[in-house]
């Protein structure tokens, strides 16, 4: 036997005794996870009112709740968000990417904006099981999407260190609105593999009447947005789902409150994916320019 080998036949022995003690690591944490039967937790579902891209880079009385409220969920095992800002018409589209870019689907902000990333993982394997529960609904795979600014500018705030896995799910802009809710009711079962269901828009958005001068986060909007926010929030406390989903009839201030419905039907998939026992959670309400209802809503 060489000198030259004791070294190395050291390194075998202690490489070897490593690997016996992570085995036996291991196989206690296995014993453990059986005989408490653990599992990922159910998961609650949030509806984020997003508003304007700048709240990304903005700190102010809505951004500081996202903060806050990102801590106080518990943490999921991956997040799969319905944006307003993927709109597919003829289809439900599924992003199965293992790392998703981040979208500057936006014009007109300052460069600091278009220069943030948020580089969290995709979950391709969770992303194929949502898939599977919506696939009767023409629903498929797509690789050529990623995180726009519906999804990336809200969990900036609530999940800064973007460690946790997302996918989108796009919306189908040829469909009804029971369409979206029906879609999101498919989504549930992921609740109880450890996914958080978000929904991002803004249950009131009209740009075209948007008011300058007011209050950055005032708490009451344009009379009209009010009147329609307030018919959101009294339909929510009942949990009345068919007059949340024909919500054209919900309050005469609905086709200004509601001018298209692309940030509208984002809420649809959460209402959907929330059971009826969930417990009701007003996360956040105030207005952004006077018609950008940045209400937001948590279910369990």
């Amino acid at each position: 036997m060489t000198e030259s080998f004791l070294p190395t036949r050291r390194r075998v022995l202690r490489l070897a005794s490593a690997t016996s003690a992570i085995a036996a690591l291991s196989t206690a944490a296995s014993a453990v996870l059986a005989a408490t039967g653990a599992k990922p937790v159910r998961m609650p579902v949030i509806f984020v009112g997003h508003g304007s891209p700048m709240n990304a880079i903005s700190d102010n009385a809505f951004t500081r709740r996202l903060r806050t409220w990102g801590a106080e969920l518990p943490r999921p095992t991956a997040i799969l968000s319905v944006s307003a800002h993927w709109l597919t018409p003829g289809a439900t589209l599924v992003d199965v990417q293992a790392q998703p870019r981040t979208i500057h689907d936006f014009g007109g902000f300052p460069a600091a904006l278009h220069e943030m990333r948020y580089p969290a993982p995709g979950a391709p394997e969770l992303a194929r099981q949502a898939l599977a529960a919506v696939a009767p609904l023409r629903a498929r795979e797509n690789t050529e999407w990623g995180l726009d600014h519906g999804t990336w500018t809200v969990l900036h705030h609530m999940f800064p260190r973007a460690d946790i896995p997302v996918f989108q799910l796009s919306i189908d802009y040829d469909r009804p609105a029971d369409f979206h809710h029906a879609v999101g009711r498919r989504l549930a079962a992921l609740r109880d593999r450890g996914v958080l269901v978000m929904g991002s828009g803004n249950v009131v958005h009209n740009l075209r009447a948007t008011q300058r001068g007011v209050p950055e986060a005032a708490r009451a909007g344009a009379p009209w947005a009010q009147s329609f926010d307030d018919a959101i929030r009294l339909a929510l406390e009942a949990r009345d789902d068919k007059a949340l989903v024909d919500y054209e009839r919900l309050d005469a201030g609905a086709r200004m409150a509601v001018p298209t419905p692309d940030h509208y039907w984002p809420f649809l998939y959460a209402l959907g994916a929330a059971d009826r026992t969930d417990k009701l959670k007003t996360a956040y309400a105030s207005f952004q320019s006077g018609t950008l209802s940045m209400r937001c809503v948590q279910f369990g």
